[in-house]
């Protein structure tokens, strides 16, 4: 059963046992969210959503339509994701851009994804990065625009 605080509004019923929810949280009815996952405050997750198990989302975090988040990924606080490139208010031609992070990534504060950017299994984004185009498995992003610094030597395990 997924801990979900009282000041949350969560309208989804497809939480995994053992998840918490912090206050402040939206989430809406179509998002699926695994086991064991920690939402933290002043989170905001979209319908067309769906996050892995053992996934931990830091406060100031919104998850748009369109984002997929594998297994044991770490989202830092105030990380961005986009999926329209030419946002505009009313925009009757949005056209959805999806993204997906793959198992054990790791994406560190304030950085933000462009849209159908992919981000590879155990890589790791650093802080403040703009990921413009897709990151390889195990390899560790910085800048803006992000670029390689070098190879991920302590990925996450599989457990």
């Amino acid at each position: 059963m997924p801990k979900i605080h009282a000041l949350a509004d969560v309208q989804s019923s497809d939480i995994g046992s053992g998840t918490m929810v912090w206050q402040f949280c939206v989430i809406l009815k179509n998002a699926k969210i695994g086991k064991n996952c920690n939402i933290n405050c002043q989170v905001f997750i979209e319908n067309d959503v769906q996050i892995g198990d053992n996934v931990t989302i830091k406060p100031g975090v919104q998850i748009w339509d369109g984002i997929h988040i594998e297994d044991n990924v770490f989202i830092g606080p105030n990380v961005t994701f986009t999926n329209d490139n030419q946002p505009k208010s009313q925009n009757k031609d949005f056209q959805l851009l999806k993204s997906r992070i793959k198992k054990g990534a790791s994406i560190g504060a304030n950085a933000t994804i462009l849209p159908g950017i992919g981000i590879g299994e155990n890589a790791l984004i650093g802080a403040g990065s703009v990921v413009t185009k897709d990151v390889p498995a195990n390899e560790i992003w910085v800048g803006n625009p992000a670029k390689f610094l070098k190879k991920n030597v302590y990925p996450k395990s599989d457990k």
